[in-house]
C-alpha cells in the first residue's frame, strides 16, 4: 500500500482552472478545449477532457447561458469548469438544476459575483483536497488494521480490494448527499 500516495498523486486531483488562467477576452470553442486539456489532461491517457460534442451537449441541455458569435466569455468558462467538476457525480439534469440559479442571474443581468463564487469554489477545493489526503491516510491505516492478522500471499490483493470498496463507499456517501441537496434545491423552486 506504499504506492497509494504515488497513485493518487498521478491522478492530479489538485489541478484546476484558476481565474487568472482564464483570459479576459472571449474564446472560440477550440481555445476553450485547449485550456481544459492543458490543465486536466492526464499523461497516461488518450481520453479527451473536453470535446466539441461535450460542449455542444452542455449547451443543448442549457447547462450554461447561450453564447454569442461562437465565443465563450469568462463566465462561460467558469460554468464549464463547474460542469467539469460536477459531471463525475451528478447527472446532466442535476447539474442543470444546480447551475440554473447562476444562469438565470446572468441572463437577467443580475449581479452574480460569479468570479467570487468561483474563487470560493477553488478555495473549498483546496481545503477538500487537503482533507482527502488526510482521510486517505486514515482509510489506508484502517485497512491495514483490519488485515493485521493475515500473513499469506493474498494479503496485497485483500488490501487493494478493501481500499477500492472503502473509496467507493465513501464516494457513494458524498454522492448521495449531493443528490439530496439537488433534490432539496428542486423542491425549493416549486
Amino acid at each position: 500500500m506504499k504506492n497509494i500516495n504515488k497513485s493518487i498523486e498521478e491522478l492530479a486531483l489538485d489541478h484546476k482552472i484558476l481565474l487568472e488562467d482564464i483570459p479576459d477576452i472571449d474564446l472560440y470553442m477550440d481555445q476553450v478545449i485547449q485550456l481544459f486539456d492543458n490543465k486536466f489532461s492526464k499523461s497516461h491517457s488518450d481520453e479527451k477532457v473536453l470535446t466539441k460534442t461535450m460542449i455542444n451537449n452542455y449547451a443543448k441541455a442549457k447547462l450554461f447561458f447561450p453564447i454569442k458569435n461562437k465565443k465563450y466569455t469568462k463566465n462561460h468558462i467558469i460554468l464549464i469548469s463547474l460542469i467539469y467538476h460536477l459531471k463525475g457525480a451528478l447527472s446532466i439534469n442535476d447539474i442543470k438544476e444546480t447551475l440554473s440559479g447562476l444562469n438565470q442571474k446572468i441572463i437577467h443581468n443580475e449581479n452574480t459575483n460569479l468570479e467570487e463564487i468561483y474563487s470560493s469554489f477553488l478555495h473549498l477545493n483546496d481545503l477538500n483536497y487537503e482533507k482527502f489526503n488526510n482521510d486517505l491516510q486514515l482509510i489506508v491505516e484502517n485497512v491495514e488494521n483490519e488485515l493485521v492478522d493475515i500473513n499469506d500471499e493474498s494479503k496485497a490483493y485483500y488490501e487493494q480490494l478493501l481500499l477500492i470498496s472503502s473509496f467507493v463507499n465513501v464516494s457513494n456517501f458524498y454522492k448521495t448527499a449531493a443528490e439530496k441537496l439537488v433534490k432539496d434545491l428542486m423542491e425549493s423552486h416549486k
